[in-house]
Parts: C-alpha cells; sequence; structure tokens
C-alpha cells in the first residue's frame, strides 16, 4: 500500500514546549496536498495506586478555561528526549511529591494522530511514598488528591475527567487486570 509521501516542510511556529510545520505531500494518486503537524515530545502517564486508591491532579487547563482532574503527566523540560520510566518517576515526584517502588509499563498512547507526532507511555505507580512535590512554575495552581476507584470511575461518567490520554490510561489499566 502505498502512503503520503512528505516532498518539503516548514517550521512556521517553535516554542518551548512545541513546534508546528508544514508539509508538502503528495497523496497516494499523485496529488499534491499540504498537512500541519504539531511536534511535541514523548509523554509519561502515570497511575499512582494505593490499594483501592488513585491520586489525580487537578489544574487550570488554559485552552479549555477550565480546571481539570487528571493522572499525572508531563514531557521532559525544554522538549528534551528523556527515557519512559525515569520521565515516569519524575513526572510522578514532580506533581504530586510521591515516588514508587514499582512502575509498571501498561502501553503507549498516541494523543491526536491525525494532527500530532507526540506519542506517550502510561505506567502504573505502586509501592508509593509521599515526599515534596516539585512543581514547575506553570504548575503553581496544581494540586493533587487520592480517590477511590469507584471516584475516579464516576468522576470520568460525568465528565469531571475529560482528559482522552487519562481515559485511555484508565482503560489500560483495566485491561491490565484482565489478563
Amino acid at each position: 500500500m502505498t502512503s503520503i509521501e512528505r516532498v518539503g516542510s516548514r517550521e512556521v511556529y517553535r516554542n518551548a514546549w512545541l513546534t508546528v510545520r508544514e508539509d508538502d505531500i503528495r497523496r497516494p494518486d499523485g496529488s499534491p496536498g499540504i498537512y500541519a503537524v504539531v511536534d511535541k515530545p514523548t509523554y509519561a502517564l502515570v497511575i499512582p495506586r494505593d490499594g483501592d486508591r488513585f491520586t489525580l491532579v487537578e489544574q487550570y487547563r488554559y485552552p479549555l478555561g477550565l480546571r481539570r482532574w487528571e493522572f499525572p503527566q508531563g514531557t521532559a523540560p525544554g522538549m528534551a528526549a528523556m527515557d519512559a520510566e525515569p520521565l515516569a518517576a519524575r513526572e510522578l515526584r514532580e506533581e504530586t511529591g510521591l515516588r514508587a517502588a514499582t512502575l509498571t509499563l501498561l502501553g503507549r498512547l498516541d494523543v491526536a494522530p491525525g494532527m500530532s507526532s507526540q506519542r506517550g507511555w502510561v505506567f502504573l505507580a505502586t509501592g508509593v511514598t509521599q515526599g515534596d512535590h516539585d512543581r514547575e512554575h506553570e504548575e503553581q495552581d496544581m494540586h493533587s488528591a487520592w480517590f477511590s476507584r469507584a471516584e475516579v470511575e464516576k468522576m470520568m461518567r460525568d465528565g469531571d475527567i475529560t482528559d482522552a490520554q487519562s481515559i485511555a490510561a484508565w482503560a489500560l489499566l483495566l485491561l491490565s487486570e484482565h489478563v
């Protein structure tokens, strides 16, 4: 099967978190086109678990204009590449102060493959102990809290958790429990 071929590319925007490029493409039938791509580094998402309790973080999400609950997640500073497990441990510690005795890989997620190159790793953190968080300046309004499994699932059903990566990560957790 023939795929789309990139025949040219130009960066149209860059900041400390992402780049946007516009690619000239050739479709399988030979016709030209343009594709816009948001390039972001790989992220790690962590589901912190202590028995039947799970930690979520809440923060203001500027593009939505809303405070949202989600699992701790993020990328390395300055768009640096980082191995998945150390990145997961870093994000967990940074956003919640938690340290995990065990990080178990649950799977991989693509954020928005129709427009972004960003991919993410999902981990389950167990054997967690509390320490001090080390939040980035942009995360100064963030806080974390423990919730029961029933509360997490109710929050997803009621629209209190709408972060697609968090909901997909929860699905990976549920699938891992049925293996």
